[in-house]
């Protein structure tokens, strides 16, 4: 969900338009049934768990290596993107909106702490490793789909998660609704972003599957990806 000239935070998302079109992303996101939603840290620590920091124990003893599969057969998933393990959570669980109440599974880098996967197997939150300093999109949705069975994943990142999972090629389709209101800060965050330390991609193509005018004159445009 994103203003007009394509921004997905801001004071924008405080107005009246991005109230309706907010009625209208939850409508819609039912409407594919998805089995999981991702969001990176900055997202996740934003919106649910308010910059609360990790309760870690000291001199924690090393935990089994590899992933942590508490949960394996939940109605719904929340992932979260946690590559150095930084999020203070104090439930496995998550509840939004109307969507069904979520495991949390937490990705995580080589880099996370032994300390922080202690925590997350005590609060018994799953996890899994994928990538070694930074995270690795690819081995992340192939460890989602064989530990979890997760086969419809809703990506609803911040921008440079987002741009990581295009530009990797692992995404399907792109549901966008546009808000009728204008963000025209620089310091606010778009659809896709992409992190200076990654190479350079050629450009993503998509094509339009529909186009559906929403309540408050939001519109709603499906794509698919063109040159996958």
């Amino acid at each position: 969900m994103t203003s007009v000239d394509g921004k997905i935070t801001g004071s924008f998302m405080e107005t009246k338009s991005a109230e309706l079109a907010g009625k209208e992303y939850e409508r819609i996101n039912a409407i594919y049934k998805p089995q999981a939603w991702l969001c990176g840290r900055v997202t996740t620590e934003e919106n649910f768990t308010y910059y609360r920091k990790p309760q870690l124990e000291a001199g924690f003893d090393k935990v089994p290596e590899g992933d942590y599969i508490a949960v394996n057969d939940a109605p719904m998933y929340y992932i979260s993107i946690d590559a150095a393990g930084k999020i203070g959570w104090q439930s496995n669980t998550l509840k939004y909106e109307e969507r069904p109440e979520a495991h949390i599974v937490e990705i995580l880098s080589e880099k996370a702490s032994e300390a922080y996967k202690g925590l997350l197997r005590k609060l018994n939150i799953s996890y899994i490793i994928a990538g070694k300093e930074r995270l690795d999109c690819k081995l992340a949705t192939e460890k989602l789909y064989q530990l979890f069975g997760i086969k419809t994943l809703m990506l609803s990142g911040g921008g440079y998660i987002n741009g990581s999972f295009l530009n990797e090629g692992l995404i399907d389709e792109l549901s966008l609704i546009i808000i009728p209101v204008t963000d025209s800060r620089s310091d606010t965050v778009s659809l896709f972003e992409q992190a200076d330390y990654l190479p350079a991609k050629p450009p993503v193509e998509f094509s339009l599957q529909s186009v559906e005018k929403l309540e408050g004159d939001a519109v709603w445009l499906r794509y698919n990806i063109k040159n996958k």
